[in-house]
């Protein structure tokens, strides 16, 4: 069989390249393989296992001017305007380093390709591939990194993803993020380690006092950490040293630590080297303080030469390789205290480093031995190779249309959410198995572990699962404990004293015997950090507490509820010198680390049911948010016929046309974007005590108008002058706001094209006294009177600006982001009468003018900060044009990490995207991300 492994580049030091050659070599006995690499850089390669490997090079960069490696007629001038030309078939944020010169050569080897199965390396190989690659040509990509974190260079990895015949990755946990994310758009998956090198390596004796890094100095490996981590220890072990193998920008920041933490006489900041092979049998431990690490070549290279290794358990890596406490350590991520500490008991223990080099060495045999790995591969090319050529396109034809048929475009797809947590391990598996088959229909594997289906829970409402699913345990088993109340987080706390561990832990184990719910270990001692079935915990690890989680999943797999929603059970000790005080043992409370008793002396409600706490906590502390909140939306259908008629009478009426761009203004397109806002609302936003919507006498179909919290509040009683009206100016609307009747003070006024985006608390938008908060935009505005010139979303800013002006003598130089604005009713009524003809003016447009003010999105921040009413904040917000390709790559990363607060969804009137392509992306992002039904939609 033909095999071709392409590679960005074929002479570069590596993980991905370092594999690639691996592979080859222990392929090389039965097929023909070659690596195929688009760039030469340097002479000759750096990885020493080149030269035994059939390479061929497209573009040569070792020269004064880049060229075609195969004969060819262009001139040195012709290659370099080629080279200085952006690539038209690899985006620059996928890979920067391509360009027009490397599409032709790339298009020429690739269309001819004489192979059976063509092996891509990257996300942005993969993407030329699957579009130059010949129908006959099986085409492959292993994917060398953690696909889930990959950010922009993985953008292809959806959208291309189902013109593949096969997607390889390093571990499970990442097949499953794939076989959620593309559902039926998914091409054979499977999941095939890295193979540990072939050949002879020197083995290590372990005692050489040597600790070894290896790897980019780049902020993702976290050399920092080791050098921090190391420098805590080293006194207590003399003689040792850290030794650090690789370049990269960070070099210098990191001499300058090792100098000013004084052991520059200890730690060794090396260099590249060719001859790891060599540099591990000199290493008594590897260290790996990655903050993301796929699978770790590394590692696999320590443990062929018997060295043991301790290390973070990020995500999808370390855990797959390391056997915690059998052949190296796994320390919670980012915990350099526990890295240290972890580091410091193998340096001092000679026996138990060499029990563990011996079984390190002797399990990478026997999971990551050559043959073993190589095996995997030869059934997958075999398989691939077996179809009928004609099928092959066929179901790439179908999983092409799966994923537009799902909402997909040419850059957005919809994505899984990621989890962090390692997935179970083989033991784990076996029961989950056991699990499962108890209730099939309901639970599933999802991220690692068993996952309940449903897709009626609020991400509040998880937190109350949870919390009551562990309380009702310790109860069952008299252990008491005190609620740590904070009403600003949906994960509860719960403190149990120290010398209660056993029996808490005893009691969880034995209540949640049987059932699919989890527990993350906190700074564990003696045990794997990570998450195991509850049942486990009668085991008793030492802990300084556990996070108990019951994972949810969506039916469409986009959501999930996680360890975050979990709630923790503390374990803390009381001080010395019998003081009856207790401290925690991480972090803190809303009172402060340290408590006077945990015998609970009051009683908290959440969800109805009573929970022990401390009085403290029941009081109103200085900075809780307890007076009421409101909501407000403006929304409008211009799919009404009847809206329609009327909107175009007046504009007859100004003298403006009814069929050009602003008669169909983009802001009253209606894609029942205002269901999945309230949604939204509902799900993470609960202590929003009623919601307004203020319409053109309309009303949405599906909107339970029985509900107590909602309220339709029409123009005809919104407006102080009956002839200011029908209006179609949003600008115009919002200056009236403040006359809703029975609207709290304190409200959030929210566009149906703003999404809450995960929980957040009342305190994000104002403060405890009061006081509003608003967040800046980084666009300013700019300076000058508004003129026929101004773009028109600056003209109410400058509108704004010139009032201000006059009024304080400041110029307001910036806008705000597109979030829910919180808002003062007093502050916009006392608007209204500081500037009564500037307010009418504005209240009686009909349709957006000049002389517009932009009152609660702007005008209310400014004067509310100068008048001591309103206070900069800050807010994780995003903002995507659904009309700009470029910007739905930007959906399927936050459907995936599901990190901003607020996202605001826009469009732009001269959108390149299709308006029915808009449509069917922006309902697809809104349905993944918001599958949970509102209690505002009917039935």
């Amino acid at each position: 069989m033909k095999i071709t492994i392409l590679l960005t580049w074929g002479d570069a030091m590596g993980g991905t390249e370092m594999a690639a050659y691996t592979q080859a070599l222990q392929l090389t006995p039965r097929h023909e393989v070659e690596i195929l690499s688009v760039f030469r850089t340097e002479s000759e390669p750096f990885l020493p296992e080149a030269k035994d490997v059939a390479v061929r090079y497209l573009v040569d960069r070792t020269g004064r001017s880049p060229r075609p490696v195969r004969p060819s007629a262009l001139t040195a001038a012709e290659c370099e305007t080629l080279a200085g030309l952006p690539s038209e078939l690899i985006a620059p944020a996928w890979e920067p380093t391509f360009d027009r010169l490397s599409d032709i050569e790339m298009t020429a080897a690739l269309s001819g390709l004489d192979a059976d199965v063509l092996v891509t390396t990257t996300p942005a190989l993969m993407a030329a591939a699957v579009a130059l690659a010949p129908a006959r040509v099986a085409v492959v990509h292993q994917e060398h990194r953690v696909s889930q974190l990959r950010g922009a260079t993985g953008e292809p990895l959806l959208t291309h993803a189902p013109r593949l015949d096969a997607l390889v990755s390093l571990t499970e946990l990442t097949t499953e993020w794939f076989a959620e994310s593309l559902g039926a758009a998914a091409p054979r998956l499977a999941t095939i380690p890295n193979a540990m090198p072939e050949g002879y390596r020197p083995r290590s004796d372990l005692g050489s006092k040597t600790v070894v890094v290896a790897g980019r100095l780049v902020p993702e490996k976290q050399l920092d950490h080791a050098i921090q981590a190391f420098a805590e220890v080293a006194d207590e072990h003399p003689g040792w040293r850290l030794r650090i193998f690789g370049d990269g920008p960070q070099l210098a920041a990191l001499r300058r630590l090792v100098e000013g933490l004084g052991v520059h006489d200890r730690v060794e900041l090396v260099g590249r080297s060719r001859r790891m092979a060599e540099e591990w049998a000199t290493a008594a431990i590897c260290l790996m303080p990655s903050r993301v690490e796929s699978f770790g070549l590394v590692m696999l290279e320590a443990f062929t030469a018997g060295v043991p290794v301790v290390a973070y358990d990020t995500l999808t890596g370390p855990s797959q390789i390391v056997r915690h406490e059998t052949d190296g350590l796994l320390v919670p991520a980012d915990d350099i205290a526990s890295l240290g500490a972890a580091l410091s008991r193998l340096m001092g223990d000679d026996e138990l480093r060499a029990a563990y080099g011996a079984a390190a060495r002797a399990g990478a045999r026997e999971r990551f031995a050559p043959d073993v790995v190589t095996a995997r591969w030869d059934e997958l090319f075999t398989a691939l190779r077996a179809e009928d050529p004609a099928a092959r396109a066929a179901a790439r034809a179908d999983r092409a249309a799966h994923r537009v048929a799902a909402g997909g475009s040419r850059s957005f797809a919809v994505s899984s959410p990621i989890s962090r947590l390692s997935p179970s391990a083989d033991e784990q598996k076996a029961r989950e198995v056991i699990l499962q088959a108890k209730d099939p229909k309901s639970l599933v594997r999802s991220a690692g572990r068993l996952a309940e289906v449903r897709d009626d829970v609020p991400s509040w409402r998880m937190g109350e699962i949870n919390l009551e699913l562990t309380a009702q345990a310790l109860e069952c088993h008299g252990v008491p404990f005190v609620l740590l109340h904070d009403p600003t987080t949906v994960g509860h706390r719960l403190a149990v004293k120290e010398p209660d561990r056993e029996r808490a832990l005893h009691a969880l184990g034995t209540e949640l015997h049987g059932r699919p719910v989890y527990a993350e270990l906190v700074a564990p001692r003696t045990a794997a950090p990570g998450a195991r079935l509850a049942e486990t915990l009668v085991h008793a690890p030492e802990v300084a507490g556990v996070r108990i989680f019951k994972p949810l999943v969506s039916d469409s797999r986009t959501l999930r509820y996680g360890p975050v929603y979990g709630c923790g059970v503390e374990f803390w000790p009381e001080e010395d010198g019998d003081t009856g005080w207790y401290t925690a043992p991480r972090g803190t409370t809303l009172v402060g680390p340290r408590l006077p008793s945990l015998d609970g002396d009051a009683r908290v409600s959440v969800a109805g049911r009573d929970y022990p706490t401390l009085e403290v906590f029941t009081k109103k502390l200085m900075w809780n948010v307890d007076f009421p909140v409101d909501a407000v939306y403006t929304w409008v259908d211009d799919t009404d016929p009847v809206w329609r008629a009327k909107r175009d009478a007046a504009r007859r009426e100004q003298g403006l046309a009814t069929d050009d761009a602003q008669s169909g203004d983009v802001r009253f397109r209606n894609r029942d974007e205002l269901r999945y806002s309230l949604r939204s609302l509902a799900a993470h936003a609960p202590w929003i005590r009623r919601i307004f919507l203020v319409t053109d006498d309309q009303t949405p179909s599906w909107l339970d108008t029985s509900h107590p919290d909602v309220r339709i509040v029409s123009h005809r009683e919104l407006f102080a002058d009956p002839d200011w009206l029908p209006c179609f100016n949003s600008h115009a609307i919002e200056s009236q706001l403040h006359r809703i009747d029975g609207l709290a003070e304190h409200f959030l006024y929210v566009n149906d094209d703003v999404f809450f985006g995960r929980p957040l608390a009342p305190n994000k938008f104002f403060l405890s006294n009061g006081n509003s908060l608003f967040f800046r935009s980084p666009t300013a505005v700019p300076p000058g009177e508004v003129t026929e010139e101004t773009e028109g979303y600056f003209v109410a800013a400058k509108n704004n600006q010139a009032l201000l002006e006059e009024a304080f003598g400041r110029i307001a130089t910036h806008g705000f982001l597109h979030t829910p604005h919180p808002l003062r009713r007093s502050v916009l009524a006392e608007i209204a009468e500081r500037w009564p003809e500037e307010t009418a003016r504005t209240a009686a447009a009909p349709f957006r003018g000049r002389t517009d003010l932009s009152i609660t999105s702007s005008l209310h921040h400014h004067y509310g900060y100068l008048t001591g009413r309103a206070a900069p904040g800050g807010i994780s917000a995003a903002y995507t044009n659904i009309g700009d390709h470029k910007h739905h790559v930007a959906l399927s990363r936050l459907l995936a990490a599901r990190h901003r607060d607020v996202i605001c969804v826009g469009e732009s009137a001269d959108a390149e995207v299709p308006l029915d392509e808009r449509d069917r992306v922006l309902r697809a992002f809104l349905e993944a991300y918001f599958p949970v039904r509102s209690p505002y939609e009917k039935d």
